[in-house]
């Protein structure tokens, strides 16, 4: 299978609902939810994606338990330095996206590294959304815009580079888009998954890709 989605952007929905009905903590949840965007990450290069995004950490999750946070912090911070060698090797060109006043310096500084090291990368961009929010991206780039245009107000947002996803799919049984990429996804196809985002196998991407493919997208057109 090739994918006619080129770009594609997840919602990884679920991980702490998978950890707590395995009896885990839901850092685990967190951490098997990461071998599954590795995993896709590699299936996507396969079917021909050339962007994925993926929903990591938003603007509202600074409200969820201590404990929970400084664990998924630790954990990201691990993840990015042991994988992004490896990623490397791969062509993978890595971006993360959303604010990073606010996070610890530590782990700004491995983001950046990880960024420059995959730099010169083609094969796929993934693209990482980190203390993000739709709303909040739309409010940065106000701050600095002062044109006229959509193409203008594009060029302020944390990755212009990024095209609009054809496809949006969340997991989780959700039915929302939780205040992720609202200006890119203006015209996405939305597929929403009832697994929880560690059970999201290569079958489950797959069907979801071949339910874009049955959609029409008009734009706004007739027809």
């Amino acid at each position: 299978m090739t994918a006619s989605a080129r770009y594609v952007a997840i919602i990884t929905d679920g991980n702490g609902r998978w950890a707590e009905r395995q009896g885990l903590p839901i850092v685990e949840g967190h951490r098997a939810g990461a071998d599954v965007v590795k995993a896709r990450l590699r299936d996507a290069v396969e079917l021909g994606i050339e962007e994925l995004t993926v929903f990591s950490f938003s603007t509202e999750n600074w409200s969820r338990p201590t404990d929970e946070i400084e664990g998924l912090m630790r954990m990201f911070g691990e993840r990015i330095e042991t994988e992004t060698p490896e990623l490397c090797e791969e062509g993978v060109r890595m971006r993360f996206i959303g604010r990073r006043d606010g996070v610890a310096s530590e782990l700004v500084e491995r983001m950046a590294w990880a960024e420059e090291t995959t730099s010169a990368n083609r094969r796929i961009t993934l693209f990482v959304a980190f203390n993000y929010g739709g709303r909040a991206e739309i409010v940065d780039a106000a701050r600095s815009f002062d044109g006229d245009s959509e193409e203008a107000f594009r060029s302020h947002l944390y990755a212009p580079e990024m095209h609009d996803p054809d496809l949006l799919i969340r997991t989780s049984g959700e039915q929302r888009i939780s205040n992720y990429l609202l200006w890119q996804c203006a015209y996405s196809e939305l597929v929403f998954r009832d697994e929880l985002w560690p059970d999201f196998t290569r079958e489950a991407f797959e069907e979801s890709l071949a339910e874009f493919d049955r959609r029409r997208r008009r734009f706004g057109a007739r027809g």
